[in-house]
């Protein structure tokens, strides 16, 4: 690692989900060790901000996480440069959610992206391109680490003389913290004022800065606060807040840390009430000095993936990828705080079929640039797996996304090409029996299933 270049930082993180990896640590978390969050305050009864919004902006950064490439939809570009809606990709929109923020507020808030080295050179150069502006702006790129695989037989770095490339992995989003401290932007940051640092994923355009998230978290005092959401049966196999009873620390337990007699009480959504939404807010001040105190480096829980060194060839030699999150963090403090908020600020796209309907009338775009449902609840849409799930399939059948506006379920399957003037609306289902395409145009569906290939 020292070889390639990678800081004392990274290294410090590698060293210690190594060590806890050799450990043979599972990470297992029964529910004897923890107790159930009950009650949390919820961002809509949190005191609105007040006359100091300009002066807590200057002190904050915007920082979204930009280094996939989205992979899961075919994509092979930075995820943030797909178009999602009215021509403007993720990137588009989030420059402009900045500029207007700086605008109505009349504060220069920083802005920062995370990229991985499989993103930067696409993301620059769009940006230079787009919104030339922000790219010349100090500090704009944070560049996520690389971390070792391990071979799983020798725990000795994976060696694979073919493609050295595929010796290393990211090593998750909780890369973040030693990547602030590698590169020196911590310290950069502080010195120019900075101290309340907002973290999201650049595929959620729900996650914006909330001036009265900010101004809360500014008035706690507090290290790290967590944005959560309240489960439902959908999100009952996901991760949730809990306190951990040995220390008292807020903790997230992910559905690997259960032990598999405790998965009836992990599903439990009314026991444990809230999951997390990958939106965290950070005081620089107060991280630098834990880290300070825990000599340089968070001891963060590990994930231990196995896979194989060329994930394309699973013959090849098993290896283990040590990766952390970033919401983990809220354990290393011990005065985390966490915030419920609007299921409206957890809109990430991560399929074909949030894309689909995010570039449909049931959705629009704000003056602020933020993307919201046109109707409450937004369109549950499921889309035929077998031709439907990589952008460009899903392109290639789409030739004008219909109006869902009225929609509230479409189901589709078979090849279903949507052409013009197309509504849904009600609970719909759209079968296509026939081993062709079948095209359909200038029709109306309302609650009811349709065999569009009858006839055919």
């Amino acid at each position: 690692m020292q070889a390639a270049g990678l800081s004392s930082a990274a290294i410090g993180a590698f060293k210690l989900n190594y060590e806890q990896l050799v450990a043979g640590v599972t990470g297992l978390v029964p529910e004897t060790d923890i107790a159930p969050v009950a009650e949390l305050p919820y961002l809509n009864s949190l005191p609105k901000a007040g006359s100091d919004v300009k002066d807590l902006l200057q002190k904050t950064a915007v920082l979204k996480l930009n280094g996939g490439l989205g992979t899961s939809m075919g994509l092979e570009k930075a995820k943030s440069l797909l178009v999602v809606k009215d021509g403007k990709t993720f990137l588009d929109l989030i420059a402009e959610q900045v500029k207007y923020t700086r605008t109505k507020y009349g504060s220069k808030v920083r802005f920062v992206l995370m990229n991985s080295f499989s993103t930067s050179g696409d993301t620059k150069n769009y940006l230079k391109t787009a919104h030339g502006d922000l790219m010349s702006e100090p500090d704009v790129e944070l560049m996520q680490n690389s971390s070792c695989k391990v071979d799983a037989a020798t725990m000795k770095p994976a060696s694979y003389p073919q493609s050295s490339d595929l010796e290393w992995a990211p090593p998750g989003h909780g890369d973040i913290y030693p990547s602030l401290v590698g590169s020196g932007m911590l310290d950069r940051l502080l010195a120019d004022g900075i101290v309340y640092l907002f973290v999201s994923n650049s595929d959620n355009l729900g996650a914006t800065l909330d001036v009265d998230l900010l101004s809360h978290f500014a008035s706690t005092d507090a290290s790290f606060l967590m944005e959560v959401a309240e489960r439902t049966a959908s999100d009952k196999k996901g991760g949730h807040l809990a306190r951990r009873k040995a220390d008292g620390r807020l903790m997230l337990r992910e559905s690997a840390m259960c032990p598999e007699d405790d998965k009836a009480s992990f599903e439990d959504i009314s026991l444990h009430k809230f999951f997390n939404t990958n939106n965290l807010w950070l005081n620089l001040r107060k991280f630098k000095a834990t880290l300070d105190s825990a000599g340089g480096t968070l001891r963060l829980p590990l994930i231990k993936n196995k896979k194989t060194v060329n994930p394309r060839d699973p013959s090849s030699e098993a290896v283990f990828q040590l990766e952390t999150t970033m919401n983990s963090a809220i354990e290393c403090f011990d005065d985390s705080e966490a915030v419920v908020v609007p299921r409206t600020r957890f809109a990430p796209v991560k399929t074909c079929n949030d894309l689909f309907s995010l570039r449909s009338d049931a959705y629009r775009v704000t003056e602020a640039s933020t993307v919201v449902a046109a109707s409450e609840p937004p369109p549950f849409i499921k889309l035929d797996d077998k031709y439907y799930k990589l952008v460009d399939q899903m392109e290639s059948l789409t030739a004008a996304v219909p109006s869902l506006i009225n929609c509230a379920s479409l189901t589709v399957k078979g090849q279903v090409k949507f052409m013009e003037d197309v509504k849904v609306e009600g609970t719909v289902t759209l079968i296509n029996s026939t081993d062709d395409v079948v095209a359909v145009r200038g029709r109306t569906f309302v609650d009811s299933e349709v065999d569009v290939g009858a006839g055919q």
